[in-house]
């Protein structure tokens, strides 16, 4: 942009609507020419009291300059970084004026009177728009520049100011959002010959800015459970080995550019003999950690929480009372409903988790309705015919259609009744709704947004059905993840190719294998999605 060419009175549009014509002409005089408008928001604070020109004149100066020198940094952005930086565009105004951004937007400003007040105000070219942004600065907004200007590093800075390591990720993620910071892109990108995203609405689930690492650091178990994956023996992993995984983890995660995650579960991750050194240490890394397990004592939270408290904590319940303590333990469905309330009074977010049978299917929904108020979130997943599970029957697959129908119908009245099964995906298409994430947030993510690690250092694409793809003490987690079973899970069914859903769906690859077929090439048999490509191609 030719500054020298745009006129004074487009530039400071708002002031030249707010300063009388005799001072304006005086001001203009004064600075000498238009090339010199950089130096008008100077001569109007000199001035504000000679020229009786409004109180607020000189700070909304600044912010029109800010607003011009903006729009003229469009090619002076860099297209990519190498680590989070702040946009270089970016200006920051400790104003005494409150809601002088409003005057930027108004056509008319007869009426315009700012309040006097103390206001941040940030002013930026959003790089993704191509449009100058004016906004007071949020609280979340400053936390995030002041991270990524003084290089803090989330998880030490968390735990020295008592706040969740979670929310600071979500501070600057939220940042990242408005285009005041820039991060490097994503490099777990699907394969878009096999993902093709038609349309906006599936574009965003080809690249995750995150990755989970589901670690079961325990086979230890205080239930018994009748469709349990696995039984196995395997030795819990040492103290010692378990900090190399994070080691680990960190370096996969910084060389694919990524932010991640840990969620803890075992067998019952709290009996791992060492579980408050580990979870110390993987939230002092900067890791957000979420846990699932078994009810526990409030004194046991308790002593969580000094360190840090949970991102979140997920129980497990197999429909109403009866059934419920027949397929976990006796009593067990009240321990639950005893421990959501102490979850909800230490402001520890809850989640529930259904695995779904032919035997509980009806029970879903009168299930949620007794959850309604005493968790946040209660999802399902279909039964992995795998382990224990083999003992069970799966839905028929009409009938889990009609259950899919009826849970998005009750969803909408329900609000703890969340999403998570991939299908949910052909009927939000069938309404004319954007599709939502599915499983992982990325459809089927198994070996792509996250990887299970076994106590042992096996590395699973999904928990749910054997899917190795290597041992990360052998391997690395980068060998296991770029492996060729990594990129076969990852790839998907070769029967969801040429499917529009299938960068957000990708259906169930444990409930394909526990049926004895290939998730590599064959349907998800639940699949009900009639514009799905039929053939393998």
């Amino acid at each position: 942009m030719n500054s020298f060419a745009v006129p004074l009175e487009d530039i400071f549009s708002a002031c030249y609507q707010l300063i009388a014509r005799k001072a304006w002409f005086q001001l203009v005089r004064e600075l000498g020419g238009v090339e010199q408008w950089a130096n008008l928001p100077g001569i109007v604070h000199s001035r504000t009291d000679e020229l009786a020109l409004p109180p607020f004149a000189g700070e909304l100066a600044n912010l029109e300059a800010a607003v011009h020198a903006c729009g003229a940094m469009q090619e002076q952005l860099p297209h990519r970084v190498t680590e989070k930086t702040l946009n270089p565009s970016l200006r920051i105004f400790n104003l005494h004026w409150q809601g002088l951004t409003a005057a930027l937007e108004s056509v008319d400003l007869k009426n315009f009177s700012p309040a006097a007040g103390a206001e941040t105000v940030l002013v930026w070219l959003d790089p993704r728009q191509g449009k100058v942004r004016t906004r007071p600065a949020t609280d979340n907004d400053l936390l995030a520049l002041k991270i990524i200007a003084e290089k803090l590093p989330i998880g030490p800075t968390a735990m020295e100011h008592g706040v969740a390591v979670a929310n600071l990720h979500r501070a600057v993620d939220l940042a990242r959002n408005k285009g005041l910071i820039l991060v490097p892109e994503s490099l777990l990108v699907r394969d878009r010959q096999r993902f093709v995203a038609q349309g906006k609405d599936f574009e965003r689930f080809l690249k995750p800015r995150g990755f989970t690492l589901q670690w079961h650091v325990t086979q230890a178990c205080d239930l018994n459970c009748k469709h349990c994956y696995d039984r196995s023996s395997r030795q819990a992993v040492s103290l010692e080995r378990a900090f190399r995984v994070l080691d680990e983890l960190e370096s996969f995660c910084e060389s694919r550019q990524v932010r991640g995650k840990v969620t803890f579960t075992g067998g019952n991750p709290l009996l791992y003999p060492h579980f408050d050194d580990l979870y110390r240490e993987t939230v002092k890394r900067g890791f957000p950690v979420g846990i699932l397990g078994n009810p526990t004592s409030r004194r046991r939270l308790e002593e969580l929480i000094a360190i840090q408290p949970p991102s979140f904590y997920q129980v497990s319940l197999e429909g109403l009372p009866e059934h419920n303590d027949f397929v976990r333990q006796a009593g067990y469905f009240d321990r639950v409903m005893e421990f959501l309330p102490v979850l909800k009074d230490l402001d520890i977010p809850s989640r529930v988790m259904l695995t779904l049978t032919r035997d509980n299917l009806e029970q879903v929904l009168p299930l949620g309705e007794i959850l309604r108020d005493r968790a946040d979130i209660f999802n399902f997943n279909r039964l992995s015919a795998v382990g224990e599970g083999a003992r069970l029957l799966m839905p028929e697959p009409e009938d889990f259609r009609a259950f899919l129908w009826e849970y998005q119908k009750k969803a909408g009245h329900n609000p703890v009744l969340g999403f998570k099964d991939n299908l949910i995906n052909i009927i939000r298409d069938e309404q004319g709704r954007k599709p939502f994430g599915g499983c992982t947030g990325f459809g089927c993510g198994a070996g792509f947004n996250f990887v299970t690690l076994l106590s042992d250092g096996e590395i699973h694409a999904c928990r749910k059905f054997p899917s190795l793809l290597g041992n990360i003490f052998r391997h690395g987690l980068a060998g296991a993840y770029d492996s060729p079973a990594g990129q076969l899970y990852r790839g998907g069914s070769a029967a969801c190719r040429g499917c529009k859903l299938l960068p957000s769906c990708g259906g169930c690859q444990a409930v394909i294998y526990s049926l004895g077929l290939d998730p590599s090439q064959d349907r998800d048999p639940y699949c009900f999605y009639a514009q799905a490509p039929r053939q393998s191609v």
